[in-house]
């Protein structure tokens, strides 16, 4: 199987700050369904998580240098948190991804290179 790490992209504020609370709740059973259709799709999570806000971040610039406080790009979307996922069906994990694409996320899926990519 291959392994992907779907990204969650979007506003990091929107969730906490413009959101009700029913909001909120309604956008994570959207997750909770999302993760339920990959299970029953027969793809497998083996990783993954919601990120604390950029306030939370530490930075280290390009080349080395200071540890920062915050984020190194100012950025009206960032990436919120991931899903590390394994499977066969690339096109059917998009699919599912739809669905978090519909509450309004950004959703960004790459392959994960193994150590078998890197030696060929």
């Amino acid at each position: 199987m291959k392994e992907y790490v779907v990204l969650i992209v979007g506003d990091p504020d929107r969730w906490w700050t413009s959101m009700t609370e029913e909001e909120r709740t309604a956008g994570y059973a959207v997750y909770a369904r999302f993760d339920e259709e990959l299970a029953k799709r027969g793809h497998t999570v083996t990783g993954g998580a919601e990120l604390q806000g950029r306030a939370t971040a530490r930075s280290i610039p390009v080349g080395g240098g200071p540890v920062t406080d915050g984020p190194f790009a100012e950025s009206a979307e960032q990436v919120g948190g991931f899903y590390q996922v394994q499977t066969e069906n690339v096109d059917d994990l998009l699919d599912c991804c739809q669905l978090l694409a519909e509450i309004g996320e950004g959703i960004e899926v790459r392959p994960v290179n193994t150590q078998e990519d890197r030696e060929s």
